[in-house]
């Protein structure tokens, strides 16, 4: 029987409003294998959000206090609050054979990449500056002043693009999600995922 060593981390990664939460909870209905993994952070919740569902949410003193103690595999600061993974349900989910995706900003997939956990890089991004901007006046979060220092945080952001893997552009969020999952699936049956295909494939015959 030939094995695979198939699970890895899906990071996604895009400006503020390019639609990544959307497309990781869509590419998550369709894949139910795959899990979320669930970030700690120091921002307040905003309209329903639940503690422990969408974020760990806690205060700075105690983020900077497991920080400091190892328990994450990535932090990163946007807009004045901070952000981390897991390292411990990250190793524990892989060892488990799972598949686990992230939804994380520029700063903290840099980190990962530093690391020997198996990953793959999708910056997810708009069609354009004009559409990201209606994006981000539509969702009615943030004050036109907000909006546009995401916009020019963004504007940073897309340079970190040639450190992906993949791009795919969010214009229809169906066609995105759909992209997600082509790339997952063949990112699944690269060569290297197989530690021994041919032994595996001859050893009845043995």
């Amino acid at each position: 029987m030939i094995r695979k060593n198939k699970n890895f981390l899906i990071v996604l990664s895009s400006p503020s409003g390019g639609g990544k939460s959307t497309i990781l909870n869509e590419v998550r209905k369709i894949r139910q294998d795959i899990e979320y993994s669930v970030s700690y952070t120091t921002r307040p919740p905003r309209g329903d959000e639940k503690d422990g569902v969408h974020y760990h949410f806690v205060d700075e003193a105690e983020f900077l206090h497991r920080r400091e103690e190892g328990d994450f595999l990535e932090t990163a600061q946007v807009f004045g609050h901070w952000y981390g993974t897991s390292i411990s349900f990250i190793k524990d989910r892989l060892a488990a054979q799972h598949h686990i995706i992230l939804d994380i900003d520029v700063q903290g997939a840099a980190q990962i990449s530093s690391t020997s956990i198996p990953y793959i890089k999708i910056f997810i991004m708009p069609p354009s500056m004009k559409i990201l901007r209606e994006r981000l006046i539509k969702r009615s979060t943030d004050s036109l002043r907000e909006i546009e220092k995401r916009l020019l945080i963004a504007k940073q952001e897309i340079q970190f693009i040639p450190q992906y893997d993949y791009l795919v552009i969010n214009d229809e969020l169906s066609c995105a999600v759909d992209d997600v999952l082509a790339i997952i699936r063949g990112e699944e049956n690269r060569t290297n995922r197989y530690p021994d295909p041919i032994k595996d494939f001859l050893e009845e015959e043995e």
